[in-house]
């Protein structure tokens, strides 16, 4: 199969590619910078120079091969400021993708996420799938990206085999610099290893290896309008990690009060306060998923997390 790739130099897309090219897939991967086309490359894929607003370049490499993975999000905008900008071109790059590959019954996967999709209770794919049932509590940019996946898992009414894969809130790794790796940053500039309130919040989590494998099994074998989660813990409880981080580091573990959490871990400070599991059992039966890498905390445990020198 050729499988065109969106973000395929990312966190994400940089296991995909692999995973796909060691099972005999060709890959033709979207790279907007020189340094993206070098990786790519480097990896064996083929390279399609051109951004998510390029919807010609999109369409037509849609048109041109067997399947679609799309990952790429504008996440530089996104956390500036921009989020319902990077919204909205997300979802300009999925309906390109639907029109070029209406009626072809051929596989467009894209990624979503998994948080706050049901706050305080266990999640399962099943939430998120209309405006009333799940998902009510994301507004603006949160928002459209719902409905978005809403508007491809729709899309098996127009002949495309089209599956939503959200991603659990951290897909760690060794090289991560998401979620954990702000947390130990911001664990090492206070002094402390926090956690707001009593710290029992959860937090879904996957290895970005097993995820990396569920975006191969959608593109191969999901039923047009799945929605799939890509969760292997189904929630570690915040203080679980923060503890883990004060080992490591040789710091005090502490309650941070919900109402200095702002002042504490800034911009991540209403995912740390949010309890958000969520289930992947239906995903495992249906696509025979099973994570085989190590959880969040044996990964945290690991090391590689705090490897980089305090700077």
């Amino acid at each position: 199969m050729r499988v065109f790739l969106t973000g395929a130099s990312g966190w994400i897309g940089s296991a995909v590619v692999p995973e796909l090219l060691g099972s005999g897939h060709k890959v033709l991967g979207l790279a907007r910078s020189d340094a993206a086309a070098d990786v790519l490359t480097r990896a064996g894929a083929d390279v399609l120079r051109g951004t998510l607003d390029d919807l010609d370049i999109l369409r037509e490499a849609a048109q041109t091969s067997d399947g679609v993975i799309h990952l790429a999000f504008k996440h530089d905008i996104a956390f500036s400021g921009g989020f319902e900008d990077a919204a909205d071109a997300d979802r300009r790059a999925v309906d390109t993708f639907g029109e070029a590959l209406a009626g072809t019954g051929r596989p467009l996967v894209i990624a979503a996420g998994t948080l706050g999709l049901a706050p305080g209770r266990v999640a399962t794919e099943r939430d998120g799938q209309s405006s009333v049932t799940g998902g009510a509590h994301a507004t603006g940019g949160p928002a459209r990206r719902l409905a978005t996946a809403q508007a491809t898992t729709a899309l098996a009414d127009r002949g495309v085999r089209s599956s939503v894969v959200r991603l659990a809130p951290t897909v760690h790794g060794d090289g991560d610099n998401g979620f954990l790796a702000t947390l130990v940053a911001i664990a090492r500039e206070k002094g402390v290893s926090g956690y707001v309130g009593d710290g029992a919040q959860r937090w879904p989590a996957v290895h970005r290896a097993d995820a990396a494998h569920l975006f191969h099994l959608a593109l191969e074998n999901a039923p047009a309008g799945s929605t799939l989660h890509a969760v292997a813990d189904e929630g570690v409880p915040i203080k679980a990690v923060a503890e883990v981080i004060g080992r490591h580091l040789g710091l005090p573990v502490v309650s941070v009060p919900p109402e200095d959490a702002a002042g504490h871990f800034t911009w991540l400070a209403p995912f740390v306060a949010l309890d958000s599991p969520t289930s992947g059992a239906h995903t495992r039966d249906l696509l025979d998923w099973h994570p085989t890498h190590p959880g969040l905390l044996d990964d945290l445990d690991e090391g590689h997390y705090f490897t980089t020198a305090t700077t």
